[in-house]
């Protein structure tokens, strides 16, 4: 029959007991061997188990010179419990207050929202206008491609590109002039070796 291991409480309390019994300072390498020998708790999680302590402010640990010890006695450890029972109860407190307030705004949010003839029919009402809303936005919607405003913007933006594409033929134009002059070749080698169709001209 397979013995039950120890759960991470039973080894704090345990590990607790060997600072509050022996009442001494202790490195880690010292628990290490004590620990399993009189409290069971095997040494790999000796390590674990002292740090979760220190962590909860229950075991004290200090370097002094080159070694870490480690400490705690009894009335150190029950001034941390009173703290952190102060702690909680404190915290209790406040999530009680907001708990409160909660139930405090809901009520009067809940206020003139009872359920009643009067309040369902305007509901429905209510939902039926979101709905002729929802249709009359989509109805909408197909008529934007028609939009006086859009139709103008849409006619300046292509001017806009027309006169850029045209500034770019001029160029390509007075580039073409030049090295055909420069450099002694017709037009039409000129164009071909640049994939220039025949029909290339500004936009009028």
């Amino acid at each position: 029959m397979s013995r039950k291991g120890l759960s991470l409480e039973e080894k704090r309390k345990r590990m607790e007991a060997i600072f509050h019994e022996t009442r001494e300072f202790f490195q880690l390498k010292e628990l290490e061997k004590i620990a399993p020998k009189t409290k069971g708790i095997v040494m790999q999680s000796v390590k674990d188990v002292l740090q979760s302590l220190v962590d909860d402010n229950l075991v004290n640990g200090e370097k002094i010179g080159t070694s870490n010890y480690f400490w705690s006695f009894p009335s150190t450890a029950l001034q941390t419990r009173k703290r952190k029972i102060e702690d909680l109860t404190e915290e209790l407190d406040i999530l009680v207050k907001r708990n409160k307030e909660a139930e405090r705004k809901i009520e009067e949010a809940s206020a003139g929202r009872e359920d009643s003839d009067s309040r369902a029919e305007k509901l429905a009402r209510l939902a039926e206008a979101e709905s002729l809303k929802e249709t009359n936005l989509k109805e909408l919607q197909k008529f934007r491609d028609c939009d006086p405003a859009l139709l103008e913007t849409k006619a300046k933006a292509a001017d806009i590109a027309k006169d850029a594409a045209n500034r770019w033929t001029e160029n390509i134009f007075i580039l073409q002039s030049y090295c055909c002059n420069k450099f002694n070749i017709e037009r039409s080698e000129f164009d071909k070796q640049f994939q220039i169709p025949e029909d290339f001209d500004t936009i009028p």
